[in-house]
């Protein structure tokens, strides 16, 4: 990867959805050039989705740290933690916790449930929730 791969990759975080037109006049290469580029970062695994962000009024979100039992695999716990809807994030992190969590939903109820969720699910010995009071972007 160079640097022009890094600088596409920055462009698209912040608007993913940017044309390759115009990907290509912001580095400096023709519409198929960013389009090969492109093509071949997702094929390495670089890019893995594109996504969007939603405002959503009184939109909640919550870290949540999971320590996971130590008879059970943290990689299927973060599975099934990963299939639960309102899970944005699942990262296996090192320290006190072995999975952190993000969760996000339309209100602090919906949050909650997705917590109750995580909490129920097999393998999970504690959980530490971190409500997100504001983004700063």
């Amino acid at each position: 990867m160079d640097e022009v791969d890094k600088k596409l990759l920055d462009l698209l975080k912040h608007d993913a959805r940017l044309s390759f037109v115009e990907l290509g006049s912001k580095v400096g290469l023709s519409e198929a050039a960013v389009r090969r580029r492109v093509k071949r970062l997702q094929e390495l695994g670089i890019i893995k989705r594109f996504t969007i962000d939603i405002e959503v009024g009184q939109a909640a979100s919550a870290l949540t740290l999971v320590a996971v039992a130590p008879s059970s695999p943290t990689s299927e716990v973060s599975a099934r933690i990963k299939a639960l809807p309102a899970v944005q994030r699942v990262y296996e992190i090192t320290g006190q916790y072995d999975i952190a969590v993000l969760i996000t939903g339309t209100n602090i109820a919906e949050v909650n449930s997705s917590i109750d969720e995580i909490r129920r699910a097999e393998g999970v010995a504690t959980t530490n929730t971190i409500i997100i009071l504001r983004e700063i972007t």
